[in-house]
């Protein structure tokens, strides 16, 4: 018997099996380590896709995501307009605490006599400048969604509409329109690209290049589509098609353009879900698609909510919300849990195991459970907070001016909270509240203030309570 060889054979036997189990605990590992992904739409309304039963647009991508992931069906991303919501999304803080309020950070959109408080207004004197806001900036020192995710092993891009300061807030990389490196952010200003009708073709191609050359570590992709954000552009033929199905299809109202801007939407989430498969990493890969904010009353149909885009009411601040997750997520499912943008970070934190910042505050509940058991709830209020003034027009307008009835702005200053099915929103425009039951009355039709004293009672104090702990400026300085 050749002692020799038995020995060496025993040998690399012995040397295979390490391996094998060193393979195993490695692909275990990465199992724990997903992708992510977000693809945040700009002004995309929450009945603007196949899913939620719209049979002008077509969405097929994304409906097809959402028969293999989870539809959120309360998703809030913290705010009714893009830059603070982007803020809140991206910090997991709530807009007091980083100041962003509204694009371009002052009070707007309509004839400053008509507001009843001074509040910031871009020209007027100090007066009126009695609390602080933000003007599309985020401090460096608030630590990001890349930042929580860099220690742990995460390479990160962002791509698209970013709005909200100068600092790259720990990004690797970099573009605004899909070019590597193409940031022109220079003091709270930025190059758009809303009219651009080859943008999302490009930042799509860079997304994907992206993902090519990071696909054997953990990566995070930030996708900030431009549409569909006014001024809108779009290809002539697929205008042209959308036209001819209004027509078809009987609608007044139709709006082609918006209509051919979802489907480059639909387009580039597709493309991106291929690309995922091709490279073998759709099943390890935490895919979001969602909206900055509802639907412009304008240009959208946001029925059967009520308002749209800068208003408070439903329209504008409940969104289209979808994740996949082969790995870890049920397919086809759908849960009524009120979410809202600052879980995001505490939910990456707990995937990822990356630990949450300690220099900041975090406003956020994990997802975790509610994404991997759809029937569960989660039982926690959520706030919004907004103390300027914003106009709007004949299809936008949803609140009157102080002392009249006639619509004139899309918000006044105000405060809301959300518990369970019961939304309350405090105006302190009018020192009044309007509560609504949004479980039977989602289009927010009847008031019901007034008529459940003690609730009305819990959530006024939880609210008050709320505004005094994050130091949120309400307006006091009456504007005579």
């Amino acid at each position: 018997m050749n002692h020799g060889k038995n020995y060496l054979l025993i040998s690399q036997i012995f040397l295979l099996s390490a391996l094998s189990i060193s393979c195993i605990s490695k692909g275990s590992q990465r199992l724990k380590t997903p992708n992510i992904i977000v693809i945040l739409t700009d002004d995309l309304g929450w009945a603007d896709t196949g899913y939620q039963g719209n049979r002008y647009f077509e969405t097929p991508n994304i409906d097809k995501m959402a028969s293999e992931g989870l539809i959120m069906n309360r998703f809030y991303p913290s705010a009714a307009n893009c830059a603070p919501s982007r803020a809140c999304l991206l910090t997991g803080m709530y807009g007091p605490r980083h100041g962003v309020y509204i694009p371009q950070g002052y009070a707007r959109g309509g004839n400053v006599e008509h507001m009843r408080f001074k509040v910031p207004v871009q020209g007027k004197d100090s007066s009126f400048f009695n609390f602080h806001v933000s003007v599309n900036h985020v401090e460096p020192g608030f630590t990001s969604l890349a930042e929580l995710l860099k220690p742990a092993g995460y390479v990160s891009s962002r791509l698209g509409k970013w709005h909200i300061g100068d600092d790259n807030q720990g990004f690797d990389e970099n573009s605004a329109n899909g070019v590597p490196g193409y940031i022109t952010n220079i003091n709270g200003t930025e190059d758009r690209f809303y009219d651009d009708t080859s943008v999302a073709e490009k930042l799509t191609d860079s997304a994907i290049d992206f993902i090519k050359r990071n696909k054997d570590k953990p990566f995070f992709l930030y996708l900030s589509h431009w549409e569909v954000h006014t001024p809108m552009a779009a290809q002539q033929d697929r205008i042209e098609y959308y036209r001819g199905k209004a027509e078809r299809l009987g609608l007044k109202n139709a709006n082609d353009v918006y209509a051919a801007e979802v489907e480059v939407l639909d387009v580039s989430l597709g493309r991106m879900l291929r690309a995922l498969g091709d490279f073998g990493l759709e099943d390890n890969t935490i895919v979001i698609f969602t909206s900055d904010n509802g639907g412009l009353s304008s240009q959208t149909e946001n029925a059967p909510l009520r308002g749209g885009k800068g208003s408070y009411y439903e329209g504008g601040i409940r969104v289209p919300f979808v994740v996949r997750w082969p790995a870890s997520i049920p397919a086809g499912k759908r849960s009524e849990v009120a979410a809202i943008g600052v879980d995001f970070m505490p939910t990456f934190a707990e995937i990822t195991g990356a630990s949450l910042p300690e220099t900041q505050p975090i406003d956020g509940h994990s997802l975790l459970d509610v994404w991997k058991n759809p029937g569960s709830s989660l039982e926690r209020p959520i706030f919004f907070h907004f103390p300027l003034y914003l106009g709007g027009d004949e299809r936008t307008a949803v609140l009157p001016k102080f002392g009249g009835s006639e619509p004139y702005w899309r918000a006044v200053p105000s405060s809301i909270i959300m518990k369970g099915p019961w939304k309350l929103i405090y105006y302190y425009e009018y020192e009044s509240y309007e509560i609504y039951n949004l479980e039977e009355d989602i289009s927010e039709s009847v008031n019901l203030a007034g008529s459940l004293p003690d609730l009305e009672n819990e959530l006024l104090m939880t609210l008050r309570k709320w505004v005094e702990e994050t130091d949120a400026p309400v307006p006091k300085v009456l504007n005579k």
